[in-house]
């Protein structure tokens, strides 16, 4: 007898010469199945297992072993033919009925798991109560698979009135869930419109106020410098002659109108900064003279006990860059520097970062200096800081705004460090570039504003010009007017998406050839030999190595 286990004890053997010893095989199997401790389901799983193999195997000489395992109750088969078929319908039904069966030679063996919940009855008591069934004939063996069958029967219908049930809470719960998912989501989609409605009444007024900002200062502008200029000529050669007093009030009168003009001037540039209109010129800048410029220029205003410093590495010495934006941010760090220094120096110090490919301009004074709470607000616009040197100094609190955002615009970054007491250093840090923009034109096609932005600022010198568009169906329309040198392409955008876009340009002898870097959230859908950004964490030299990488060493 075959085992698959050590400890197996023989419970009874019958002989297998005829038909009807099958029918005695199929009781005892489901005898010793239920003395076994498994389920009635799987006592009348054994009993037709043994009931199919039976009907294939028997004849003269055939034997059926029942047998227990610890973990198994086995049947083993031995017949007279050499071997058994394998594909006998029978044993095969059989082994689906049981958990394994074994064909060896002249011996086929089913074995079927027992329940540890249910432990066995002891051997002996299992091979006595065996041994007391009687035999049974075939009408008898008939009528008790009937009844088995009724009470499967039994069992099915009632597990289907209980799987029918089951399946009405299920559609309540269902329809209960749907309809609190609907009334959600109807509240989700007023929301959505309310902020909708506000974002748009917040742009409006933004967009009201940038107008009343621009509109006012250039308003103001023109009779400021009429009062400048008449200022000029009662002052000048040539004007009637004015008592002392008089012409002190005259020159009180100028300066507070010079000072005046620098204010109105500096909130029209914020304006423009705001309203997104600053449009860099880049071209060819010698930072070592525009340093001795400015300190030129800042001499007069500094105090006795200052003194200012300026040293520029030769890499950075020249530096392509708009020299307007630059000069105005430079002179809004060492005017800041200036005033709030009383002794000590002001020193304006520039670098190469190598590994970072950046100019590192910074500013660093002996001042006063600002207290922790107050660093994270200098930065606000008409935030000052309070103190009594502050008070004295004439300003807006729009200088550090400005001047950040005219770094952004820059490409770039503006950081603020200091000590209360001790002094202020202010760095600049700019894209380096040694010579023109290497694309004349870059797209980029993403709907969101804001990674549209930071794309633009990295990009600044980089090409000349960068174009927008909020979907797949505007930069068709802008490629059509002309083809960028390359693209950047989001795939997930509205309308037309960013692998519809692809599609198009494919198909398009004009726009089939144009670079594409694909910068997107979900990199896993982009497909084919595309160049592919991960939008989270994109840095600058990421962008620009995969832009040329895509246009194959042609930038």
């Amino acid at each position: 007898m075959a085992k698959s286990e050590a400890g197996v004890t023989e419970l009874i053997r019958v002989r297998l010469d005829a038909d009807q010893d099958v029918f005695v095989l199929r009781r005892l199997g489901r005898a010793a199945a239920e003395l076994a401790g498994l389920e009635p389901q799987d006592q009348i799983r054994v009993a037709t297992a043994l009931s199919e193999a039976g009907r294939e195997l028997f004849g003269t000489g055939s034997t059926a072993v029942l047998a227990l395992g610890d973990q198994h109750l086995y049947i083993s088969l031995e017949h007279s033919r050499h071997p058994a078929p394998p594909g006998l319908e029978g044993l095969k039904l059989a082994g689906r009925l049981v958990d394994e069966i074994t064909l060896d030679e002249g011996t086929v063996t089913l074995a079927k798991r027992l329940h540890a919940r249910r432990p066995p009855a002891p051997a002996a008591e299992i091979r006595a109560r065996l041994a007391d069934l009687a035999p049974v004939s075939a009408l008898d063996e008939l009528r008790e698979q009937n009844r088995e069958l009724a009470e499967t029967l039994e069992d099915v219908v009632r597990l289907n009135a209980e799987l029918q049930e089951t399946n009405t809470g299920v559609m309540a719960m269902y329809n209960q869930l749907s309809a609190e998912l609907e009334e959600t989501n109807r509240g989700v989609v007023a929301l959505y419109a309310e902020l909708d409605e506000k974002s748009s009444q917040l742009r409006e007024a933004n967009e009201a106020r940038n107008r009343f900002w621009a509109t006012v200062s250039h308003e103001l502008r023109t009779p400021l410098n009429s009062v400048i200029g008449l200022v000029r000529l009662l002052t000048g050669p040539g004007g009637d002659p004015m008592t002392e007093e008089q012409a002190h009030q005259v020159r009180l009168i100028g300066d507070s109108t010079e000072t005046l003009l620098e204010l109105v001037s500096e909130l029209l540039d914020m304006a423009k900064a705001e309203s997104g209109r600053l449009d860099p010129q880049p071209s060819a800048v010698d930072l070592e003279r525009m340093a001795g410029q400015l300190h030129v220029m800042l001499r007069p205003n500094a105090s006795n006990g200052v003194e200012l410093r300026h040293e520029v590495a030769p890499e950075v010495a020249e530096l392509y860059v708009d020299e307007v934006m630059l000069l105005r941010i430079l002179r809004n760090l060492l005017s800041n520097a200036v005033k709030f220094t009383v002794r000590g120096e002001v020193r304006l110090e520039a670098r190469l970062d190598h590994a970072r490919n950046e100019a590192v301009i910074t500013v660093a004074d002996t001042g006063i200096g600002i207290a922790p709470e107050h660093l994270t607000r200098v930065f606000e616009d008409f935030y000052q800081v309070p103190g009594s040197l502050q008070v004295r100094s004439r300003g807006t609190g729009l200088g550090l705004p400005y001047a950040r955002r005219l770094a952004e615009a820059l490409g770039g970054t503006l950081e603020l460090a200091s000590t209360d007491g001790e002094g202020t250093t202010v760095t600049l840090r700019l894209p380096h570039y040694s010579g023109p923009p290497e694309l004349e034109r870059v797209l980029i096609a993403d709907d969101d504003e804001v990674f549209r932005a930071a794309a633009r600022r990295m990009l600044h010198g980089f090409t000349a010009n960068v174009d927008e568009a909020a979907d797949g169906a505007a930069a068709l329309d802008l490629m059509a007017a002309g083809p960028p040198d390359a693209i950047l392409v989001d795939l997930l955008m509205p309308r037309v998406d960013g692998n519809v876009l692809l599609q198009r340009m494919a198909e398009d002898e004009r726009l089939r050839d144009i670079p594409v870097v694909v910068v997107t959230i979900a990199p896993q859908r982009a497909s084919g030999d595309l160049v592919v950004l991960d939008k989270h964490g994109l840095r600058r030299e990421d962008l620009l190595r995969a832009i040329r990488s895509a246009m194959g060493g042609r930038a």
